[in-house]
């Protein structure tokens, strides 16, 4: 014959505190989900992640170079001229000093904000000052920087003209 050495109750602590135990070890196996930023126009809503990140460290040239020129999937969101643009970051991308700057077409738009909002009314930019023809697309990039405006990251978006 053999003979429990334990109770019921402590085995069913002992399980619970395995469950627990299983139950954050799968948690700490998660990432920490990347920051987005968001593009609006209107009523209509786009966001990423980034399309690169330094994890922590300032981008080299290089790769802010390529990151910012070779992004093939951004998201695209149609612009009618005149409407308003509105760009924002998670509270993430501004936490610890950083700061974020817009980029359309590769020239800043923007001085380096710690707001997580930004608008432009009525902002046209797929204006050319009448010189040519308006281009059907435009990239919008938004670059966080440290407070040494080094870039750590880079979300990437298409501003698609809509005339209709």
């Amino acid at each position: 014959m053999t003979a429990s050495f334990t109770s019921g109750k402590a085995r069913r602590a002992g399980i619970a505190l395995g469950a627990v135990s299983v139950g954050l070890l799968v948690l700490s196996a998660c990432d920490k989900p990347t920051p987005l930023a968001t593009v609006t126009v209107g009523t209509t809503s786009v966001n990423a992640e980034a399309a690169c990140r330094g994890d922590g460290k300032p981008l080299t040239d290089e790769k802010l170079t390529t990151c910012l020129s070779n992004v093939k999937t951004s998201k695209t969101i149609k612009y009618s001229p005149g409407s308003t643009l509105r760009l924002g970051v998670d509270p993430d991308v501004v936490e610890h000093g950083d700061k974020w700057v817009a980029v359309l077409d590769g020239n800043p738009i923007t001085e380096p904000s710690n707001k997580t909002y930004r608008s432009f009314p009525n902002a046209d930019v797929f204006a050319t000052g009448g010189q040519g023809a308006a281009p059907k697309t435009k990239k919008i990039n938004i670059i966080q920087v440290n407070d040494a405006n080094k870039p750590k990251s880079v979300w990437s978006f298409t501003l698609k003209r809509d005339d209709s």
